[in-house]
């Protein structure tokens, strides 16, 4: 089993100190969020424990974030807008690859960091881009093929043995976007569905044990933190389950360690990036993807890790050292709340979740739910990962949104 061991470069010596605001009397400083929901939501909260000041742009109203700092609603790709935005802070994150952080780095022309870059997530909001950058930089992927025609699709499908994932280029997450065919008519109907004018990904289906995620903390001076490997369960293509730490080989968590960090330096991520990877039955993996961003595999490490991802967020945006990665309880596991209804919000249940015992109910204030939608998770620590399951999964499953 990893245990998930301290795994943190030093901060390197430098000069580097943090500049705030002009004209601020802040004595920490200001990180503005592009996006409002629960990402921004949990990386404000981070934030302002460590008593440094949050402000989000969304361009509609977004509940997760509406308690937390100055909750600014406007066109985020006015370029007015953005200015106004960016004369508050001091450095700007993204919750999302879609977020404009182009327009921020326009705006800003160089006095405010934006972090992760809009070159960064050019490279990975774009699945056939992505596939290709992680190739050039040697690390280890499953077969696929970027399809600019439904006959191109229905030769990469045959020459995967007739089980792929097809995938939209741009916009699929959270099981949208995503379907596994497997046939020529399945084919043709995810096509209609997912392909736009330069096609969809098609990716061979891999025979894996088990699928496994890493969390990666990266500065701007290349200071890094690699969180516990842990495994997680998918259904319908979404994350249903995260166990930390995964219950594997030293040797498979190191590989999963190396290409984690790997695919950070190939993109020259800052900030946290999450990466989900695929065990394979000999040991080995492969990677799946990346997301330039807190990601749903790393929510475990409010409760169950020193640092979480997102103080380390926060931490790494703004090149501060980093907090400690490493697992401060022998075991964590979260399970996904998702909506059961469309329509307001209600809390039914939510009683009986908070009733299960060390069970941490985080739920993320959005007004409306809707079927499988994520509306918040559940941690459960401690020793043993079969009780601390069925807790998780009583205590998620009382909350009826």
């Amino acid at each position: 089993m990893d245990g998930g061991k301290l795994y943190v470069t030093p901060h390197p010596k430098s000069t580097h100190r943090i500049t705030l605001m002009s004209g601020s009397d802040a004595l920490f400083p200001t990180i503005g969020i592009l996006g409002g929901g629960q990402l921004g939501r949990m990386t404000a909260l981070a934030a302002i424990r460590m008593g440094m000041h949050v402000r989000t742009l969304s361009p509609s109203p977004s509940g997760p974030v509406a308690p937390l700092g100055e909750a600014i609603i406007g066109d985020w790709t006015n370029e007015k807008v953005m200015k106004d935005f960016l004369e508050g802070c001091d450095v700007v994150t993204v919750e999302s690859e879609w977020a404009p952080a182009d327009v921020a780095e326009r705006v800003s022309n160089g006095s405010v960091p934006v972090w992760p870059s809009a070159t960064t997530l050019k490279l990975i909001r774009h699945k056939g881009i992505q596939k290709d950058t992680l190739q050039s930089a040697g690390i280890p992927l499953g077969d696929y093929r970027a399809c600019i025609t439904l006959e191109d699709a229905v030769q990469a499908l045959s020459a995967f043995g007739g089980k792929a994932v097809a995938k939209k280029f741009e916009g699929s997450y959270d099981g949208y976007g995503n379907a596994t065919v497997t046939s020529e008519e399945e084919l043709k109907q995810a096509w209609k569905e997912l392909s736009a004018s330069d096609g969809l990904l098609m990716e061979a289906f891999v025979p894996f044990v088990r699928e496994l995620a890493v969390i990666v903390a990266r500065s701007p001076s290349g200071q890094t933190a690699v969180y516990p490997v842990v495994e997680t369960e998918q259904k319908d293509h979404r994350c249903h389950a995260v166990i930390a730490p995964a219950r594997i080989r030293t040797e498979t968590a190191d590989l999963a360690r190396d290409a984690a960090l790997a695919a950070a330096e190939a993109v020259k991520a800052v900030g946290i990036l999450g990466v989900e990877l695929f065990e394979l039955s000999d040991g080995t993996i492969l990677l799946n993807e990346l997301a330039p961003r807190p990601h749903n595999t790393g929510h475990y490490s409010i409760e169950g890790c020193h640092a979480s991802q997102f103080e380390n967020h926060a931490r790494s945006i703004l090149d501060l050292p980093l907090g400690n990665p490493d697992l401060r309880v022998p075991v964590a596991v979260m399970i996904n709340v998702l909506g059961h209804r469309a329509g307001p919000v209600q809390t039914d249940g939510f009683s009986d979740a908070l009733s299960i015992d060390n069970a941490s109910v985080h739920l993320y204030g959005k007004l409306e739910a809707r079927p499988k939608r994520k509306m918040g998770h559940v941690t459960v620590t401690g020793d043993d990962i079969d009780t601390l399951r069925r807790r998780a999964e009583r205590s998620a499953d009382a909350i009826m949104l």
